[in-house]
């Protein structure tokens, strides 16, 4: 079955508020769902839903939190979300190093006492939508083992970069393991195998079974580089008094408080150089790869470019499988909401 986009807001809206979370926090939240849905990030759609309303049962998400700046200077920051919802932190970070990348030219927003925020690449566009640089990196509850170890320390550590041209735009998202843990739920959810050479068992073996990976670790991209970038984001994620290893939970096990940290960049090309220069250089460099001759069968597309055509493809409708209807329906049962309203 499919849900529409404007039905997939108003389902998760009205169950937010239904949880007594604030409207404007609900919209926040509903709306980064339904972009991750729309551009084809299912593992961080609705499909993860489920797992944001037993982390407020639970009470590891405070649904009325103080959100503040402990440490503040011109150019950077760090908030304390006071475990609040991660989506209202991130946006709120990010609208601070928008701020202070407007006046200074940078601005470098860390966060702590957060939850998860969905999609990196939302905070990354909120930079792109003010013509500035957006970069954006977390780190997660430990899925991936170092490069020739069997023992998951790392997490998947998600990078975020939107950079914009007058024309063109640019923007990636993307985990640093091979695969994001969030697609294996979902394989495991659906009942699928995982792409080869993704994951390994618990004894270091390669595997398919999302159980299995879930229990073993995710393989890094790129081998010992993909790791690199992995253990470098770990650290630097963690710069404003998060957890790093090991000591990262709550991100995908809900029943743990989270631990996580997020560190939210804007760049302001004024400050640098010739603005408009700047801008028409990156639509000449990405032009310039578009009009290159493409391999056998390939067609060349800049990142960013698959996500635009999945939401012209997904406003006709977001598929929904019958265990999330389930789910949702019985968390709709439980607040009093018809779900088929929404379908």
């Amino acid at each position: 079955m499919k849900i529409m986009p404007e039905k997939e807001k108003e389902l998760i809206k009205d169950i937010l508020t239904s949880y007594g979370v604030d409207n404007e926090d609900a919209e926040i939240t509903a709306n980064i769902y339904v972009e991750a849905d729309l551009k084809g990030f299912h593992s961080h759609g609705i499909g993860r839903f489920p797992q944001t309303i037993t982390s407020i049962e639970v009470g590891n998400i405070n649904i009325n939190p103080n959100i503040s700046i402990i440490k503040e200077s011109p150019a950077v920051a760090t908030i304390d979300g006071d475990m609040g919802l991660g989506y209202v932190i991130g946006e709120r970070a990010m609208k601070l190093a928008i701020e202070k990348a407007k006046n200074v030219g940078i601005g470098a927003v860390a966060t702590v006492n957060s939850n998860h925020f969905g999609i990196a690449g939302h905070y990354s566009e909120m930079a792109l939508k003010e013509n500035l640089i957006g970069i954006v990196i977390t780190n997660t509850e430990p899925a991936m083992a170092p490069f020739g170890g069997t023992e998951k320390i790392l997490g998947t550590n998600p990078i975020a970069i939107s950079i914009k041209g007058k024309k063109h735009v640019y923007s990636v998202d993307m985990a640093t393991s091979s695969i994001a843990r969030g697609k294996i739920l979902e394989a495991l959810r659906l009942k699928k195998e995982i792409p080869e050479n993704c994951a390994i068992d618990k004894e270091g073996n390669p595997t398919t079974d999302p159980k299995k990976a879930l229990e073993g670790g995710i393989l890094p991209f790129g081998g010992p580089k993909g790791y690199a970038l992995a253990l470098a984001i770990e650290i630097i994620a963690a710069i404003g008094g998060a957890q790093m290893g090991t000591n990262v939970k709550g991100t995908a096990t809900v029943t743990d408080r989270c631990t996580k940290g997020d560190l939210f960049i804007a760049l302001n090309p004024e400050f640098f150089g010739d603005k408009d220069e700047f801008m028409e250089k990156v639509d000449a460099l990405i032009e310039e790869i578009k009009n290159s001759k493409p391999a056998k069968n390939f067609k060349i597309l800049i990142p960013g470019e698959i996500e635009k055509m999945n939401i012209d493809k997904n406003k006709k409708g977001i598929e929904i499988d019958d265990v999330l209807y389930n789910k949702l329906k019985e968390v709709c049962d439980k607040k009093g909401l018809n779900i088929e309203k929404y379908f």
